[in-house]
């Protein structure tokens, strides 16, 4: 069984910054892909970012340049460093883990960018 469990979300003024964190425990295969999607109201999920356990790293074009996502293989963990966060960012963020041929989902965080 894994569980992923996710932290950092929040309110925040547009321009300003959030760090989301999710941490995966159960069975994981090393070789994985962790990775951030976000669902607005209305909206389908979309991919935020990704990034393998070998270190390869994409991003969705809206983000590129102010969102940076980083790992820590040894403790399973993700993280996403948003910044110059703009008001459509505002979303639920979720983590996914990709581990052998199973995926897996977090609960789901809020962002919301508002003045």
């Amino acid at each position: 069984q894994v569980q992923l469990v996710e932290s950092g979300g929040g309110l925040v003024q547009p321009g300003g910054s959030l760090r989301l964190s999710c941490a995966a425990s159960g069975s994981i295969f090393s070789r994985n892909v962790m990775g951030w999607y976000r669902q607005a109201p209305g909206k389908q999920r979309e991919l935020v970012a990704q990034s393998g356990s070998g270190g390869v790293s994409n991003y969705a074009d809206s983000v590129k340049g102010r969102f940076t996502i980083s790992r820590d293989n040894a403790k399973n963990t993700v993280y996403l460093q948003m910044n110059s966060l703009k008001p459509e960012d505002t979303a639920v963020y979720y983590c996914r883990l990709i581990t052998g041929v199973n995926s897996y989902w977090g609960q789901g965080t809020q962002v919301t960018v508002s003045s």
